[in-house]
């Protein structure tokens, strides 16, 4: 149940609290009062889209929150929600910045818009004059039905089975739609793989030849420069290092008797005579690492790396990706040589899931066909006493036949209808055809009242739906009304006298002005209150005396509507 509702900065409302009694409220007040703008609090608080043109002229941001009381099995439901009840109380709140952003809070903690959205649909049901039209849709038609039959769990596991379906078809079509083409993508792909494959290429190829071009194209001087350098350390004729350091040693060995330090000096030319031998080895094999005809292993490294630059412009640049390309290749082309088994295997599964969907279609018709029964029967007891006594109402709930069997779709086998038949004798018409406003008011409200005993919601608010009704209907609404609110909280705004005067609380919506501003308020009205206001809402622009009279009646004949 709405305990408590803060409005603040939206539209004219500047700041206003709002405490919310447990049976049935009215909201009633002149036309432009501000009773919309109420409503409009209460969805943006629930989660309705909320617009920068919400916001009063010149404040930065608005505020609205709204208190519930829980009960126990409604907190269990919202805390497998994430949304925790503490002391069975809820608060929402929700903000919203001239700037356009939002944020929302679930008692103190900053929740997203789809948790909020989640929690509020278990908390209030807020039926306004839009909604009512929408009962002539057959997809709202069905979704009333679905939650009178508490069909959820089933409908969850069609949705799955028929999803699979969906999944296992669109793959089937996938294979079958263009034989033609498979083949020329086979062919294609054979061509690339043999394309790539013929030339082995290796990781980090590229690299390395491309080191070697640069060599080769310098061969004559690295020739030169390297012979010059192994004659200097070791085979020049007359003289060179290798030989000058020999001689060195030898003399500096005859020294050894009579000078002690000269071994120490000769043993570290002797390592220096080593390492000179190995860099001369070393200086020779640079020269001998291109053996042969200088310009055909040049002529053979460019050829070579104009290949790699061919298959990376047609498969993907370096070596690497080129070799990724034509491993995807065999892949596709081992997924497409072998189309012809997974189309079996498809088939096959295709038609288990048809057959698993069929079956849950099947259960899921006998749910919604159990209750539509009882939602007709029902329904028509409550459109009788709102006089439409000869009325008949029906849910018609039928499967759907195709060329090979039960046609199936995301909701189901059935179609779901909406049947009335307005005058005795005449035959069950689509509900879209033949009610007028009046009607689909009653309707609606008569649907609500039968499925609330069900959906466990605390809070219902109706948004003017005596439009179109008047009189003695009128009045058999506000009991409908009055009834409904033994089972939970109803808000109703109105601007009927015979619906408004059978509230157990009576608000007014009011516009004031204050420091030169239009701002509206809310007044929780006492006995005399009330029959003032209904006297305004009975009378014209005088209200008289017979008024008075008369609102004063209709107040009076609450208690015994009350107690019945």
């Amino acid at each position: 149940m709405l305990q408590t509702l803060h409005i603040e900065n939206i539209a004219v409302i500047r700041r206003t609290d709002v405490d919310l009694s447990e049976g049935f409220s009215v909201l009633s007040g002149e036309t432009g009062a501000g009773k919309s703008i109420i409503i409009d609090s209460i969805g943006f608080v629930l989660g309705a889209r909320g617009g920068r043109e919400l916001i009063r002229t010149g404040a930065e941001r608005a505020v609205v929150s709204a208190l519930f009381s829980v009960s126990e099995p409604m907190a269990e439901r919202l805390l497998a929600l994430g949304a925790e009840c503490e002391g069975g109380e809820l608060l929402i709140e929700r903000t919203l910045t001239a700037e356009g952003r939002t944020t929302a809070r679930l008692n103190g903690r900053p929740v997203t818009l789809a948790l909020l959205r989640s929690v509020a649909e278990h908390l209030v049901n807020i039926h306004g004059q839009s909604d009512t039209h929408t009962l002539t849709n057959s997809e709202n038609q069905r979704r009333i039905l679905d939650d009178y039959a508490e069909s959820a769990q089933e409908l969850s596991r069609y949705t799955a089975a028929y999803e699979e379906l969906s999944r296992l078809r669109a793959e089937i079509r996938k294979i079958s739609a263009d034989e033609a083409g498979r083949l020329r993508e086979v062919e294609m792909l054979r061509y690339q793989i043999a394309d790539i494959e013929t030339h082995s290429l290796r990781e980090g190829e590229e690299e390395k030849l491309s080191e070697k071009k640069k060599r080769l194209k310098s061969i004559e001087r690295i020739t030169k420069q390297t012979s010059f350098a192994y004659r200097a350390l070791r085979a020049g004729e007359k003289a060179n290092v290798l030989y000058i350091l020999e001689r060195t040693i030898s003399a500096l060995d005859t020294l050894a008797d009579v000078i002690p330090a000269v071994k120490d000096i000769t043993a570290e030319l002797e390592d220096c005579r080593s390492r000179i031998e190995d860099a001369a080895e070393s200086v020779r094999a640079l020269s001998e690492e291109d053996e042969g005809d200088a310009t055909k292993l040049l002529n053979a490294v460019e050829n070579r790396l104009a290949t790699i630059e061919r298959l990376g412009r047609k498969y993907g640049g370096s070596v690497e990706t080129v070799l990724a390309y034509c491993a995807e290749a065999k892949a596709r082309l081992s997924l497409l040589e072998n189309a012809d088994a997974r189309l079996d295997e498809l088939k096959a599964a295709e038609a288990a899931a048809l057959t698993e969907a069929t079956v849950l279609a099947h259960a899921l018709h006998e749910k919604r066909a159990a209750a539509a029964a009882v939602l007709s029967e029902r329904v028509q007891e409550v459109l009788a006493f709102l006089d439409m006594p000869k009325v008949r109402f029906s849910v018609s709930v039928r499967e759907r036949q195709g060329g090979e069997g039960l046609l199936l779709t995301r909701d189901g086998g059935d179609d779901v209808e909406f049947l009335l038949a307005a005058n005795p004798g005449e035959p069950l018409m689509p509900l879209s055809s033949i009610a007028s406003g009046g009607e689909l008011a009653r309707i609606m409200l008569a649907i609500k009242s039968v499925i609330s005993d069900r959906d466990g919601i605390g809070t219902v608010i109706y948004d003017e739906i005596d439009a179109g009704v008047s009189g003695k209907t009128a009045r058999k609404l506000g009991i409908e009304l009055l009834r409904s609110s033994g089972r939970g909280q109803v808000l109703c705004v109105t601007h009927s006298a015979q619906i408004a005067s059978l509230a157990d609380t009576h608000y007014l919506i009011k516009k004031t002005e204050r420091d030169g501003r239009a701002e509206t308020e809310v007044v929780a009205l006492d006995e005399e209150g009330r029959i003032t206001e209904l006297s305004r809402i009975l009378g014209g622009i005088e209200v008289t005396e017979t008024q008075r009279r008369a609102a004063l009646e209709l107040y009076t004949e609450r208690s015994a509507y009350k107690e019945a």
